[in-house]
């Protein structure tokens, strides 16, 4: 199976387009990952919140402790403290929340930017790669038998204009199998394809 053209120029330009279309793809991925990084650094004042959440808890965990310890009061105090305990948890609580949002709004940034900017045009230029492929495939088994079928392939798809510099009327050529004319069809869809004419394989 031949992936690039015979002709230096149309292969060199196949070459050049895949790649264009592998630096697009490193370049779109670089941008996702720039985001997502830039992004991830929200999570600075959720993870304050955590921490602080944490000091707060600690702090009247402590409180509450020691005040167990005070006659009288200390079951009410104990309770007291207790209910500031609860606050800080509630205060992590919201931190972690925060920083796992944003850590899920950084992925789906990255991967949103990656579908976006990749698959599009990896999707055309894979459609035109696979087009060609199949082109070329067929051309060349066709060139392998004889110019009959590269001519007929001519005549169904290149353009009335190009046709016309073949000779003056290419279907009256082909009816009465001018083989003159039939040779230059061919070469005509060989070229298309960046195909070279059966006379210059041997070259």
């Amino acid at each position: 199976m031949r992936i690039y053209a015979e002709q230096r120029g149309r292969a060199a330009r196949q070459v050049l387009a895949d790649v264009l279309v592998v630096i697009w793809v490193v370049l779109v991925v670089e941008i996702a990952r720039a985001a997502f990084t830039l992004i991830v650094r929200l999570q600075g004042p959720g993870r304050g919140l955590q921490g602080a959440g944490a000091v707060i808890h600690d702090a009247f965990l402590h409180a509450a402790r020691s005040a167990l310890k005070a006659p009288i009061i200390g079951d009410d105090l104990a309770k007291a403290f207790g209910t500031g305990a609860r606050a800080g948890d509630s205060l992590t609580s919201s931190g972690r929340e925060l920083s796992e949002t944003i850590s899920t709004l950084a992925f789906g940034t990255a991967v949103a930017i990656v579908l976006i900017g990749v698959i599009p045009p990896l999707l055309v230029w894979l459609t035109l790669r696979i087009r060609w492929i199949t082109a070329a495939r067929s051309a060349l088994a066709a060139r392998a038998i004889d110019v009959d079928l590269l001519a007929l392939r001519a005549l169904t798809r290149r353009p009335m204009q190009q046709l016309l510099k073949i000779c003056p009327d290419p279907a009256a050529a082909w009816r009465r199998d001018d083989r003159t004319a039939l040779r230059k069809l061919a070469a005509l869809e060989l070229r298309t394809l960046g195909l070279r004419e059966p006379s210059q394989i041997s070259d």
